[in-house]
């Protein structure tokens, strides 16, 4: 069991290859200072000149200052603020854009050699594909995570797939070549949708439920189960932001060798996010 938890720990970290960058030591030192500086100034007035104006208005500015910290401490990982940060970035033409320039293109994908096949729905001729299965502690039961308390939902099993695909510039209707394979990074931001939620009157799950936990080692045991799944078909239309990379006629969109910052999303109050990967969302 500690096995798994580390395992999913290990695949959860991979899937989130974003980090929220950290506030300069001598921000916050600042901070400290000014705080204290100003406590200390308003005590003395609220002492001498029985004025509580000023302490009322530093506690004010001081309780918006930390929310502000709390909130960006608490929204790192949502994947909202990406898909914000995927629908401001302009979207590039691929006549005219540079080699080893960052793009963003929109257009119809297809399969390249490779396909996938999603494992619930079994849903076939996909570029990507997702399934997570949550699980609802309670007393008495073994967390797959020692660290999650009880009485919550807790990851429980997730598997997360990508291959190459093609897409179709939807400006200059030239088609790149989309390296998302394996040994790729991708930041998938596909909304998985709820297809089995068990309630506690369930005495037994279905036949499908139980193949589809047997086939994984999962206990197939009736419990408080929630399992998601979400992939993009063939056909569909998303959005790309990765490096251009031109060789004779052939365009790829690649992984940036380096971090990607969103910059301050000023629309949801959020410090700027550093993005490692390949950005595979839905258009905007």
């Amino acid at each position: 069991m500690n096995d798994l938890s580390n395992a999913l720990r290990e695949q959860d970290k991979k899937r989130h290859c974003w980090s929220c960058k950290p506030i300069p030591r001598v921000a916050i030192l600042v901070l400290v200072l000014l705080f204290l500086l100003g406590l200390f100034l308003s005590i003395f007035i609220l002492v001498v000149v029985h004025n509580a104006a000023f302490f009322l208005c530093l506690l004010s500015l001081s309780s918006l200052v930390a929310s502000f910290l709390l909130w960006n401490t608490l929204n790192w990982r949502r994947k909202a603020d990406l898909l914000l940060y995927l629908h401001s970035f302009p979207d590039s033409d691929l006549s005219f854009a540079p080699h080893a320039h960052l793009v963003k293109i929109t257009g119809i994908v297809m399969c390249g050699s490779a396909s996938l096949e999603s494992s619930y729905e079994k849903a076939s001729r996909c570029i990507y594909t997702s399934t997570v299965l949550y699980e609802y502690g309670e007393l008495g039961l073994k967390p797959v995570d020692d660290s999650r308390a009880c009485f919550q939902w807790r990851l429980a099993y997730s598997e997360r797939f990508s291959t190459d695909f093609y897409i179709t510039d939807s400006k200059s209707g030239i088609r790149a070549l989309v390296k998302a394979g394996p040994d790729c990074k991708v930041i998938p931001l596909i909304i998985e949708s709820r297809l089995v939620t068990t309630t506690r009157k369930c005495n037994t799950l279905s036949t499908h439920l139980r193949k589809w936990l047997r086939d994984r080692n999962l206990s197939a045991e009736a419990r408080l189960l929630r399992l998601e799944e979400g992939y993009v078909k063939e056909g569909s239309v998303v959005s790309v932001i990765g490096m251009l990379h031109r060789s004779n006629d052939i365009v790829t969109i690649v992984q940036p060798p380096e971090l990607i910052s969103t910059g301050c999303l000023w629309k949801k109050l959020l410090l700027p996010i550093d993005v490692d990967g390949l950005i595979v969302g839905p258009p905007g």
